[in-house]
């Protein structure tokens, strides 16, 4: 992303409140921020690679603040992390990236995600669940919130929605997020939403499930307004996904409660592998107009999030090996998680052919790279 076009990072965390007393502000709390930045973005995992991370590179860290007194201790680290206020964290996080979202009218996808070794078996604390907002063509956070189980995402969602900036894009929800109200508040902050259903909405799945049914078995059925199609194969198997769409649906007794809807789909997933076949069908209801090949991008975007967040997250980052879990650090390293692969994606496209787990490495191993990536971002 241009210069121009981003807000300095370390400015929109100016106003973060050091939880600390004035007395023991040995290490600023800029310093520790910036430590645990560059030194997550260059893989480290846990308080004492923090502190083996910034005795190593105290020099180049020193290009940016003063650092005199060093490095904290892993203590240190763990002590700011658990006090530091995560709504006020996240707030200067929002901040940070509302210059891209003016650039991002695009499906948002809102998923969440367990952080499954945050748990504390003393202190009787489950693991912390995050509700992410994922712009899935730029590939980036945008936001997250914390819920204490899954079931609560439906309490999460609207509080991460008035976060953001959702103007002229289509917000993806699985069918947790399936919500009356949500709808309505996608609508009043001006985006479009395409819903999952399951059974959690039961009554109008089910009326939607057999209408479309029965529809899409019909020949040139009049109720069918789009159709696409996409045929993919890959590792051995060709797939086939069909998107049918209709606006016909006067006839729904749930229409009125559901805030602009205009369009019900389904989309219809054909797998070949080595000669055995299977169908599954997913249905959804949208305010989009009925344009099948725009709806079917949605929800294949949608999708994309396993691969392109959460994947990352474990298998690069670590995330669900992380035993990081007192107080508030939990949800503010994973904050700090989401601040970093933002950095990395941003300024990846410097790097031909390199991935996310190749930059982290070029990253710590020389200070080029790490130059590269954070003045794309500072």
């Amino acid at each position: 992303m241009p210069k121009d076009s981003t807000t300095s990072f370390m400015e929109c965390f100016n106003e973060l409140e050091d939880p600390r007393m004035d007395r023991r502000k040995l290490y600023p709390l800029k310093e520790i921020l910036l430590t645990v930045i560059c030194a997550t973005i260059c893989g480290a995992e846990s308080w004492r690679d923090f502190v083996l991370f910034g005795k190593e590179k105290l020099d180049y860290l020193r290009n940016f603040y003063a650092y005199q007194n060093g490095i904290p201790c892993k203590n240190t680290f763990a002590r700011v992390f658990a006090a530091l206020n995560p709504e006020s964290f996240k707030k200067c996080f929002i901040h940070w990236m509302q210059a891209l979202q003016t650039a991002l009218k695009e499906v948002i996808a809102i998923d969440g995600k367990s952080l499954r070794r945050s748990f504390d078996t003393a202190s009787d604390q489950s693991p912390i669940h995050m509700v992410s907002a994922f712009a899935t063509a730029a590939r980036l956070v945008l936001g997250q919130e914390k819920t204490s189980e899954k079931s609560n995402e439906i309490t999460a969602i609207p509080k991460l929605l008035k976060l953001l900036d959702i103007q002229g894009c289509i917000i993806s929800i699985d069918a947790m997020g399936a919500q009356k109200a949500i709808a309505e508040q996608i609508r009043e902050q001006g985006g479009d939403y395409v819903l999952s259903l399951k059974g959690n909405q039961s009554t109008l799945h089910r009326d939607i499930q057999l209408f479309l049914d029965t529809e899409i078995e019909k020949t040139n059925s009049p109720y069918i307004t789009d159709v696409s199609e996409a045929i993919g194969k890959e590792h051995g198997r060709i797939e086939s996904r069909r998107c049918f769409v209709s606006d016909h649906i006067d006839w729904l007794e749930q229409k009125p409660l559901w805030k602009d809807l205009k369009t019900v789909a389904v989309i219809e997933e054909t797998r070949n592998i080595k000669g055995k076949i299977s169908l599954e069908r997913r249905y959804f209801i949208s305010s989009l107009p009925p344009e099948a090949q725009t709806i079917a991008h949605a929800v294949r975007s949608h999708w994309a999030v396993e691969n392109s967040l959460h994947w990352v997250l474990d298998m690069t980052f670590r995330e669900d090996e992380s035993r990081i879990r007192c107080r508030h650090a939990p949800e503010n390293m994973s904050m700090i998680r989401h601040i970093a692969l933002n950095m990395l994606r941003n300024a990846q496209k410097k790097f031909k052919d390199v991935s996310i787990k190749g930059l982290r490495k070029k990253a710590g191993w020389g200070n080029a790279t790490l130059d590269l990536i954070l003045m794309a971002n500072f």
